[in-house]
């Protein structure tokens, strides 16, 4: 098994989240469809015995460690069996979601044999597993209607009207607490290379060179802290809306997926900010 690169405590005193120690109301309707997607997933990942136990053991752990509470009664079990939602906030979110995927990476890292995928590998298909799941209820639930491709404006703009339900969706259940935005106007640099694209030379671009640029802005997701402590504990983070859009774009006919090492350094301090490139398959 992969060693941990740091341990959670110490990880969360190198890089608290005050801003988080304030929890928010999350909807009904998202925890529905995430409990079904992150369990559903975490059930079948390499025949998963695991008990429900691990996961719990590892949401007290959390959230004594990041928010200096314990974990009320039932919490992990209202999530996995769809009851009480409407009681569970943000914090308890966060620390039900590290739960479940520290629970699945550290099943992977023990699984897997010499040889086959790799780790990194399997923890990243499940990431992108559990975003493929959530997507499909959210597909039926919005009623998203997407185009057969990217080959005119019109189908340009129906997957931006679709984005923006998606994010709509997230702000008004919470997963994002004030903002959304997906974003082809972009002006940033990359990798030492300035990228400059607008909108309205997008759609060409990406017939001419078959790559085009997005920035996808957050406003405090409420997993921010745990995809922080997963990725410096055991190296994937959740990425929740992330994946869920990746799929969105996969129906689409494109590659599309943020990238690894961007700086977000210049925008607002209250946003997530990733730089996404989109690429048609094949």
């Amino acid at each position: 098994m992969t060693l941990p690169l740091k341990s959670l405590v110490q990880i969360v005193a190198e890089r608290p989240y005050p801003d988080y120690a304030d929890w928010w109301r999350m909807g009904e309707t998202f925890l529905r469809c995430m409990s079904d997607a992150i369990v559903t997933q975490w059930r079948t990942i390499h025949q998963n015995p695991q008990p429900l136990e691990i996961v719990e053991q590892h949401v007290v752990d959390y959230l004594h460690t990041v928010y200096g509470r314990s974990m009320r009664a039932g919490l992990v079990t209202d999530f996995a069996t769809v009851q009480n939602l409407t009681s569970i906030q943000s914090g308890e979110f966060d620390a039900i979601s590290y739960g479940f995927y520290r629970a699945a990476f550290e099943w992977i890292d023990s699984h897997l044999a010499a040889v086959g995928p790799s780790p990194a590998e399997e923890r990243r298909a499940f990431t992108e597993q559990v975003g493929a799941h959530f997507y499909r209820q959210l597909h039926d639930r919005l009623g998203l209607t997407l185009p057969q491709g990217l080959d005119s404006e019109e189908d340009f703009a129906e997957l931006q009207r679709m984005l923006a339900k998606v994010g709509d969706f997230l702000v008004e259940e919470g997963y994002l607490r004030d903002h959304f935005a997906f974003r082809f106007d972009v002006e940033t640099i990359h990798q030492g290379r300035q990228i400059s694209q607008k909108r309205k030379e997008a759609l060409a671009d990406l017939a001419q060179h078959g790559l085009i640029y997005a920035l996808y802005e957050m406003g405090y997701p409420a997993i921010l802290p745990s995809a922080t402590y997963l990725y410096h504990t055991l190296g994937e983070a959740q990425h929740h809306s992330s994946r869920t859009i990746q799929e969105l774009f996969l129906r689409l006919g494109y590659n599309a997926a943020e990238t690894d090492d961007f700086d977000p350094t210049g925008f607002p301090s209250d946003r997530v900010v990733e730089l996404w490139e989109i690429r048609p398959l094949g």
